[in-house]
């Protein structure tokens, strides 16, 4: 029984990584400098997950976690404003801003998919908690 604890407590681990990582990137949308201060847009970062071998049963179900969190190098998204204080002063992009390449849609669906992974793992730990209730009432 307490491998199954153990099993979704390290899901719901690795699914508040994600959903760090999705807010920070929902935040940074418009962010045009990184964290020097240097003219460069926000690159969202993704959480790329891994199975947990030391959390794992004789059945074949395995625990997860967090293996980096990534950066995406995509082009920025250009938009020509020429008046704009960072806006590119030579090159093919002369006139234009670089915005951060992130597609607030995809952001919300994974944020959501994330929340229902974090949903059913506290379901599954609260099913565990009962069946392990019931088990000392049946033996008492």
């Amino acid at each position: 029984m307490a491998s199954a604890f153990d099993i979704s407590s390290s899901a719901l681990v690795a699914q508040r990584v994600r959903l760090n990582a999705i807010s920070s990137n929902l935040a940074n949308m418009s962010s045009l400098r990184n964290e020097n201060g240097d003219v460069e847009p926000y690159q969202a970062r993704f959480v790329v997950f891994q199975t947990d071998e030391d959390l794992s049963t004789p059945d074949g179900a395995a625990g997860v976690k967090v293996a980096s969190v990534e950066t995406e190098t995509i082009e920025p998204n250009y938009k020509y404003q020429p008046n704009h204080p960072l806006a590119i002063q030579q090159g093919d992009h002369k006139g234009y801003v670089a915005y951060p390449n992130i597609n607030m849609t995809a952001e919300f669906v994974d944020a959501l998919e994330a929340t229902r992974a974090y949903e059913a793992n506290v379901g599954v730990i609260e099913a565990t908690k009962s069946m392990g209730a019931q088990a000392l009432r049946i033996l008492a």
